[in-house]
């Protein structure tokens, strides 16, 4: 039977980002961090991992942790911790005949049709990003980014750069309004982050 439509025609790789230092939590690895009972990564899964084909994760430390969930783990290929471009550059080798959807680690309340309204704006030919927007910011880290992408990404990293809106904005890229669903993009920096989210939970809201 043919593809329903068009978002159907492009498989996606799906990246959770758990690679980083979080200077801002203390230096904790925060995807291993429990909300309502579970880390925060396995609230990342369960957000992501049925939006897309198949699922990588991104970590520097703790990966027999998680290698514990299922999917494969990709290191950095340097030791430094070199942000999530480093984690993306990673996937996007691994990937190369599919866009890669990144989710971090930190933001558990991931909207459930991300990767569907991401994937119904993607155009392959022109657009080497998809990326949402909450109505106040460009969400790069929840971004849909084509494998073409990846040249543009090296040569970013080889010149000593590592701002993810500064290279993700460079790139030809389509914009997608999420405004409606903005609590969806909560990124867990500190311990008052956390209980919101947690409230959000329990309140049983979802994105």
């Amino acid at each position: 039977m043919p593809p329903m439509n068009n978002e159907r025609k492009t498989s996606l790789t799906g990246l959770i980002l758990a690679g980083g230092r979080a200077r801002r939590m203390g230096g904790l690895d925060k995807g291993l961090l429990e909300l309502a009972g579970e880390p925060l990564i396995a609230h990342c899964i369960r957000a992501l991992a049925p939006q897309v084909d198949r699922l990588f994760i991104s970590a520097n430390r703790n990966l027999d942790r998680y290698e514990q969930f299922g999917f494969p783990v990709l290191r950095d290929a340097t030791d430094d911790f070199a942000g999530p471009l480093a984690g993306l550059l990673q996937a996007l080798q691994a990937s190369p005949d599919a866009p890669v959807l990144l989710a971090p680690c930190d933001g558990p309340l991931l909207p459930a049709q991300l990767a569907q309204r991401l994937r119904q704006a993607y155009q392959a030919k022109t657009d080497l990003a998809v990326i949402p927007h909450d109505g106040t910011r460009l969400q790069t880290l929840c971004a849909l980014y084509s494998p073409v992408a990846l040249e543009s990404l090296k040569q970013y990293l080889a010149s000593g750069q590592h701002r993810v809106e500064t290279w993700s904005s460079s790139l030809p890229h389509r914009v997608v309004d999420f405004s409606e669903q903005a609590e969806c993009f909560l990124n867990i920096n500190t311990e008052d982050e956390l209980r919101r989210a947690a409230a959000v939970l329990e309140g049983q809201r979802t994105c």
